[in-house]
């Protein structure tokens, strides 16, 4: 007798086998295209090395900019972001691979971007029980640029997609990328 160990609730992601830092993302009924990161997916991330993490990484939480987004539906817990938020991406840092708030001494990502690929932001967690300096920061589940352009190492939808994903998933959801 085999088993499924795959989570029911899993969200997967695969590459395109002609375009590493272009791939699919399938959940439940939902197949859309997605964009990873410039070097494409690796078992072994390390920070800065711009490749999305092989693996699977329970979904955390949504961030989001109200003054861009309206009410979101989802079972996730959701939190506002505001022009103080910030995400440390600075291995020596007591601080690495966390939310801070700026001004932060600290390397760190804005959360609160001109563009719109923060608008809404999952959290997922990859290198967080425990950190681990230098295995990655910051990998997040985002909405695409336009153009699908590549990622630092995270996956991202086009925000009609990732309202649909959100909708559906719960707190069980974990986000699989594929090697």
């Amino acid at each position: 007798m085999t088993t499924n160990t795959q989570p029911i609730d899993c969200i997967n992601v695969y590459a395109h086998t002609t375009a590493r830092c272009q791939g699919t993302l399938t959940y439940q009924d939902i197949e859309v295209r997605c964009a990873l990161g410039r070097a494409g997916i690796r078992n072994e991330k390390t920070e800065g090395d711009g490749a999305t993490p092989a693996g699977s990484w329970p979904l955390r939480k949504v961030l989001y900019r109200p003054d861009r987004i309206g009410d979101l539906n989802s079972r996730l817990p959701i939190e506002a972001i505001d022009p103080a938020d910030g995400w440390c991406d600075e291995p020596g840092s007591p601080h690495y691979n966390r939310p801070v708030r700026l001004p932060c001494a600290a390397s760190h990502e804005c959360m609160w971007r001109d563009d719109s690929l923060y608008d809404i932001v999952v959290v997922l967690g990859h290198n967080d029980d425990p950190v681990v300096p230098g295995a990655g920061s910051a990998i997040f589940f985002h909405l695409a640029s336009a153009d699908y352009s590549p990622t630092a190492g995270c996956i991202a939808v086009a925000r009609e997609h990732m309202l649909a994903v959100l909708r559906r998933c719960g707190m069980t959801a974990v986000m699989t990328v594929h090697l």
